[in-house]
């Protein structure tokens, strides 16, 4: 099993255990020490979805800074398990839910609107423009976007870059709504 820690919050240095999986990349520490200072070191009453939750480092970081709901989904099986284990492990926090479903079908059916989405899709599959026009429907108007590729990105409908960083490939970004 692999590893990776919670860095801030509440669960801080609480150690998440993830398996092998095809395109699974865990956010590094400093690149979520990054978003969260982008965003602020407490998600006090945010709704987040990580919708390719994969170790749940996002999903469970967010929970831990105090974000009054955490949805993660994931597809794999395997995966699943894992995120199902860390949250026992986490004493099964009431605000997080963990969903197996495929990443489309869940924007197309979900009727909650977020506050921040982390996406951070398998690498190229072609994920973040199929995503891109379900997202206005599960997006708060002032919702942030969180997005991990492997190119950069200046935006996805409405929502523009406003911050971007390079770790290694990996470009990650924050996008805001475009305001008039």
């Amino acid at each position: 099993m692999n590893s990776v820690r919670i860095i801030g919050g509440a669960w801080r240095r609480r150690v998440l255990k993830f398996p092998d999986s095809e395109g699974l990349r865990p956010t590094p520490d400093r690149v979520r020490e990054t978003l969260f200072n982008w965003l602020g070191q407490e998600l006090d009453g945010w709704h987040c979805l990580d919708l390719f939750a994969g170790s749940g480092a996002l999903g469970f970081e967010a929970a831990s800074r105090g974000a009054a709901q955490v949805v993660m989904v994931e597809q794999s099986p395997k995966v699943l398990a894992a995120l199902r284990e860390n949250a026992e492990i986490l004493q099964n926090p009431r605000e997080v839910e963990i969903i197996r479903r495929d990443a489309l079908q869940y924007l197309a059916s979900s009727k909650t609107k977020f506050d921040l989405i982390f996406l951070d899709p398998p690498y190229k599959k072609g994920w973040i423009p199929r995503l891109e026009p379900l997202l206005p429907g599960v997006l708060k108007e002032d919702a942030a976007v969180y997005v991990e590729a492997e190119h950069e990105i200046e935006s996805l409908g409405d929502w523009r870059t406003v911050r971007h960083g390079k770790a290694g490939e990996v470009h990650f970004h924050l996008l805001r709504r475009q305001t008039a």
